[in-house]
């Protein structure tokens, strides 16, 4: 018969078939854990392998949470924590990740063939920006009417933006022609990558 076992999670600790089939938790914690045995890691507790009753008996004494860190192992590992709050630090950790991946765009700059210096100066310095800021940035030559005859020009001005910008970013590929728009896509320049470089 399983012992009462109070939880920080909520509830009693005893298996609710009704709440797990609507809401599987993440981890196996306290009375959910099935293993015999189990290794016990965490803070305050003497790391070892215990029948599962007395590790869940040690985590009640801590007023903590036994949760099931590495069900495959053997035994199975299991860590005395608050499992609210542990919950809490991977979303946020989670939360924190997903902001930095979306923070990186595509920025478009636009020249045309005859693009003069000042119009690309202009241009290069918000290039720059946008790397620094860890943003690609996809720069094209515009080809109207006839232009496509001089892409040659087109090539020039886009392997001059790369050059200009090869402190902060690099080219992925070689200018690349589509339609009547000849393509440059440029990524930012880490730190690491910097010092490979160099």
């Amino acid at each position: 018969m399983a012992l009462p076992f109070k939880s920080n999670s909520g509830g009693s600790g005893r298996f609710n078939p009704r709440f797990n089939r609507q809401q599987e938790p993440e981890h196996r914690i306290n009375e959910r854990i099935r293993a015999l045995q189990v290794r016990l890691v965490g803070d305050n507790v003497t790391v070892g392998v215990y029948p599962i009753q007395e590790a869940l008996k040690i985590a009640q004494q801590l007023e903590l949470d036994l949760v099931e860190i590495s069900p495959t192992a053997a035994p199975p590992v299991c860590k005395a924590i608050d499992y609210k709050k542990f919950l809490y630090e991977k979303k946020r950790k989670e939360k924190e990740m997903k902001a930095n991946a979306k923070q990186s765009e595509v920025k478009e700059v636009r020249f045309t063939p005859g693009t003069d210096d000042h119009d690309f100066d202009f241009k290069s310095k918000h290039a720059e920006k946008f790397l620094k800021e860890g943003n690609k940035v996809k720069a094209y030559v515009q080809f109207k009417g006839r232009a496509i005859m001089f892409k040659e020009r087109g090539e020039l001005v886009l392997l001059k933006f790369a050059e200009r910008l090869a402190d902060c970013g690099q080219p992925e590929s070689l200018p690349k022609l589509e339609g009547k728009k000849m393509f440059l896509m440029l990524t930012p320049k880490t730190a690491k990558k910097k010092k490979e470089i160099e």
